[in-house]
Order: C-alpha cells, then sequence, then structure tokens
C-alpha cells in the first residue's frame, strides 16, 4: 500500500458519500490532535480526470488539515472503479470510526437497498459488512420519523437532553405519525429512560384507548405520562383479575352443573335396577321389595321355579310382623317340599347380594348430595329440611325393619 503526499488544491470532497455530518467540536479536537501529533492514518482517494482525486474516505481528517491550512496530504490511491465496492468501502471504513451517525447509516443503507445504481438486499449488504440483518433493518426504522426528530439522533446509548438514542426510538416506530414524533421529541426534551418510552408505547398502541384520548395524552410532560401508564396497568391488572374470576365462577358453576347430571345418573341408574329387582311385586308403603324377576344365575331360575313363595316376601313400610308370618312366607318355609325350599333360599340370597352390590352407589349418590350442598355456602338454608328429614326417616325405618326381619330369623 503506497501513500504519496497529494496537494490538497487537487482533492475533492465525495458529496455523495454516506458521511455528512461533522461535529464543530469533535472537529476542532482532530484538528488539534493533527497539530501536535500529526495525521497518525492517511486518507483514501481515487484518480479523476484532469489530473484530479475524490475521496473515498477521509473527509474529517481532510477538512481538519485543511482548516490548519496545510498545502499537502498523505494519500492512498485506490484504482476500484465499481460505484457499489466504493460506496460500500466508504460506509465499512464510517463504520469504525467515531461519530457515524446512525441517520447516515440509516440513509446509506437505505440508499444501497433502492438506488438503481445499487439494488442491493439486505442479505447480501448483511454478508458484505458483517453486520446482522436484524442491525441494518432497525437502522431503517429510523427513517420513519420526521427531520425535526432525526436532527437530534445521536450515536452511542447515553441519554441527553435534546437528543436522542437509537434505543429510545425503537420502542415508538411501529406507531402512528401523529404519535410517534411527537412522543420521541418529548422523549429528548425530558431524558426518557428506555423502559419509560417502552411503557409509553404500550399505552399508546392500545386500542381500547380513544385517538381523542391520546390526543390528549401528547400534552403531558414525560412524568405525566409515565404516571398515566401507572394507572392505566393498574386498572388493566383489575380488569384481567375480574376476568379470571368470572371464568373461574362459570368453570364452578359448570362443574357443580357436571356433578348434579352425574348425581341424577346415578339416581336415575339406581332407580332402574330398583325397579328391574322388584320385578313388578307390590311394594307396600313405597319400601323396599324383594321378587324373583331380580335374581341371576341359579338364583333366578330357583325364584322362576319357586314363584309362589319368592314373590310373598316383602319388606315395606309397616311392621314385619305380619309379613313374615303371612301364609306366603309359611308355604314356603315349612309347607314345600325340601327342593322348592332350597330354590326359594338361593333366590332370597341372590338378590340380597344385588341389594348389597347397590349399596355402594347409593353410598356414591349421598356423598354428591352433600358434597353440593356444601358448596352452596350461605344459601345452605335454602334446601328443604323437611326432604332430608323424610330420607333421614325412610333409612331409619328400613334399617329397624331389617333388624326385625334378622330378629325373626334368628328365633
Amino acid at each position: 500500500m503506497n501513500v504519496v503526499e497529494i496537494k490538497m488544491a487537487l482533492i475533492d470532497e465525495d458529496k455523495d458519500q454516506p458521511r455528512y455530518q461533522f461535529n464543530e467540536e469533535a472537529l476542532q479536537e482532530l484538528m488539534n490532535s493533527i497539530e501536535e501529533l500529526g495525521l497518525l492514518s492517511p486518507i483514501k482517494v481515487r484518480p479523476e480526470a484532469g489530473g484530479r482525486y475524490k475521496i473515498i474516505y477521509g473527509n474529517r481528517r481532510y477538512k481538519a488539515c485543511q482548516m490548519l491550512g496545510r498545502e499537502a496530504i498523505p494519500c492512498i490511491i485506490s484504482s476500484a472503479t465499481d460505484e457499489m465496492e466504493i460506496y460500500l468501502e466508504q460506509i465499512a471504513e464510517n463504520l469504525t470510526r467515531e461519530g457515524f451517525s446512525p441517520i447516515e447509516e440509516a440513509e446509506a443503507f437505505h440508499k444501497l437497498l433502492n438506488d438503481e445504481r445499487f439494488r442491493s438486499s439486505t442479505k447480501f449488504l448483511s454478508a458484505k459488512l458483517g453486520k446482522p440483518e436484524s442491525y441494518i433493518k432497525n437502522k431503517l426504522e429510523l427513517l420513519k420519523f420526521s427531520n425535526a426528530v432525526k436532527k437530534l439522533i445521536v450515536s452511542g446509548t447515553e441519554i441527553r437532553k435534546d437528543q436522542l438514542t437509537e434505543d429510545q426510538l425503537i420502542p415508538l416506530k411501529d406507531l402512528p405519525m401523529e404519535h410517534r414524533d411527537p412522543l420521541a421529541l418529548i422523549a429528548a426534551r425530558d431524558e426518557l429512560a428506555v423502559s419509560d418510552v417502552k411503557k409509553i408505547a404500550k399505552l399508546f398502541k392500545d386500542k381500547t384507548i380513544s385517538d381523542n384520548t391520546k390526543e390528549k395524552l401528547l400534552l403531558k410532560n414525560g412524568d405525566g405520562l409515565i404516571e398515566t401508564w401507572s394507572v392505566y396497568e393498574q386498572n388493566r391488572k383489575e380488569r384481567a383479575k375480574a376476568q379470571k374470576e368470572q371464568e373461574e365462577a362459570a368453570a364452578r358453576k359448570a362443574e357443580l352443573a357436571a356433578e348434579a347430571r352425574a348425581s341424577s345418573d346415578i339416581s336415575s341408574a339406581a332407580s332402574s335396577n330398583a325397579r328391574g329387582n322388584s320385578g313388578g311385586v307390590a311394594v307396600p308403603g313405597g319400601g323396599m321389595a324383594v321378587s324373583d324377576s331380580g335374581s341371576h344365575g341359579a338364583g333366578g331360575a330357583g325364584a322362576s321355579n319357586a314363584s309362589g313363595a319368592a314373590s310373598g316376601i316383602a319388606v315395606g313400610s309397616g311392621s314385619l310382623n305380619s309379613d313374615v308370618s303371612s301364609p306366603a312366607i309359611g308355604s314356603a318355609t315349612n309347607n314345600t317340599s325340601g327342593g322348592a325350599a332350597q330354590q326359594t333360599r338361593s333366590s332370597v340370597s341372590a338378590l340380597m347380594r344385588q341389594l348389597q352390590e347397590m349399596l355402594p352407589r347409593q353410598n356414591e349418590l349421598s356423598s354428591t348430595i352433600y358434597r353440593l350442598a356444601a358448596s352452596l355456602q350461605e344459601e345452605a338454608e335454602a334446601l328443604s329440611a323437611e326432604e332430608i328429614d323424610h330420607t333421614i326417616g325412610m333409612l331409619q325405618q328400613q334399617l329397624a325393619q331389617w333388624q326385625e326381619l334378622r330378629g325373626k330369623l334368628s328365633n
């Protein structure tokens, strides 16, 4: 790489190069450094017609030397002629230098993507410049803002008054322009932290807040907007909590309804089994009947063959004395042959086993009723005490009848 001294008068600036913003204070510092230490890095130029040269990169160094009154400047002469390659080299060089603003980067990327001379792609630029595609896309988002906002965009992440960092602007990029630019200017004026800008952006993205309300919010300062966001967030959480409680209540209601249906099904099944086991035998007083038609297996056959004896056995709501000592019982136990008596006993045993098999389902039905009643809490008194007392009375009466029967059979 040859470095040659070229007269300043023969060198022209590239007005079309990516970097065009020059901070006067930074330029003064560079000039002082060159005056004290000399130019540490040469600029790069390309030959032009008439023996002149155009700068590829190094405009700030050229300007500083010009301000110092230097007659010549060290240069690297490039042989590149492809406009795309030259422009990419200018961008790559500036990316390594301080002061290359995000908006200058964005405009350079936009030119490469849209200018007829280049018509590039983000994937191509990413490979050439060594930057992720997301980096390039985020820079392009800055072009959505108005010129008034663009002038305030600076490099770095430090929050400073009347300046804007890229991180402050990105949360606002998807808002409508009538909200996006005023909020960006408020963020610059009030030195809003990135986290606060994100909160405010969330507030203005909420579609449940009317545009009229949002217009009024733009009259607030940064602190006022953050306070509004806090109230909004609290209200949002309360609404979410209320909705969750409603959903839980609805789910509980559905669960209770399902339990009620299950209880109804169990009750219907128990009632159906009871009707099947009764076999059409009349049940005095609404009590529990035993008949030959509900028996199974050998017991069923026995009951069929001894229908006259078995059909006379009944447990009703009244006393068992008359029933147990009735002629039917007598005929079944004393007046029939030994074979018929054995068949009758088998039939009774089978029916007793059926009854025992039904008791767990009865317990399940009782448990479900108890659980549903307990879930009513303060509305429990709405249940009919008479219905419960009636059920208790029926169970006690049936138990007394079974105990009386057991005592008679033991005598």
